[in-house]
């Protein structure tokens, strides 16, 4: 969820003032006994309340809705896929994601219709957490953040920076903003749907199941699907030596 259920600076001064209880328990995760008591808040809000929601409008809105609705947040997300696209360099996939947001925004209605992956202009993930880890910025300690879950300290400042060019947290009057943060979390929580019967049947504890999946995926995003071997000595990644597209 977004930032009007808590302000990222204060999460972010907390951890760093509790950096010191650490635990003989994952390297990683220093803060493992405070990130699980936000864990568990999170799960209770979870059941509590945005997964009734969801549920409903999983069920209730039709199937083209939800895709129109998908596609119209995932179009807005590319201005911020495009703005690190910059930062890391990576001006091909500029280019590309660039003419992504022209087609959806105009063919496609605002976004509503995605024109642009038929026409070989893929859907990309980048954000400044990841622009960071780019340059050679490590991971920090892992963290849960109330409300929004699985982060680190890097990815929680990546966050924070993004919200400050993110079209929908920016977006005023504040009822209309505080209306489509509110859509788009139902809406990301009713995808969620199928992984979290995965999850259910898979995992024997689920903090470390998604601790794990969480800084898998991250470290496989930040080096474009090939990580260099893990240091498991330290907290932080090797910063990429050269840009993804000169990578092997």
């Amino acid at each position: 969820m977004h930032a009007t259920f808590f302000k990222l600076p204060t999460v972010m001064l907390l951890s760093l003032a509790l950096l010191g209880c650490a635990t003989n328990g994952d390297p990683r995760d220093p803060l493992e006994p405070l990130n699980r008591g936000i864990y568990k808040f999170n799960d209770v809000v979870d059941k509590a309340v945005i997964k009734p929601v969801a549920t409903g409008y999983k069920e209730a809105m039709p199937g083209l809705v939800q895709t129109a609705v998908g596609n119209f947040f995932s179009n807005l997300d590319d201005v911020l896929v495009l703005l690190n696209d910059l930062l890391q360099f990576k001006l091909d996939q500029a280019a590309s994601d660039l003419s992504r947001l022209a087609w959806n925004t105009s063919v496609g209605i605002v976004g509503l219709i995605d024109v642009a992956t038929p026409m070989e202009l893929p859907k990309h993930n980048e954000d400044f957490g990841q622009t960071l880890g780019y340059w050679g910025v490590g991971n920090g300690p892992y963290l849960v953040l109330p409300f929004f879950g699985p982060s680190t300290l890097r990815d929680t400042v990546g966050t924070a920076v993004d919200m400050q060019f993110d079209p929908v947290v920016q977006h005023t009057p504040v009822p209309e903003r505080n209306s489509a943060i509110a859509v788009h979390t139902v809406d990301t929580r009713a995808r969620l749907f199928d992984a979290e019967k995965v999850l259910d049947e898979a995992a024997i504890d689920r903090y470390v199941f998604l601790r794990d999946a969480y800084l898998q995926r991250r470290r496989g995003l930040v080096y474009d699907g090939n990580p260099p071997r893990e240091k498991f000595e330290d907290n932080d990644d090797p910063a990429p030596s050269t840009p993804a597209s000169s990578r092997p």
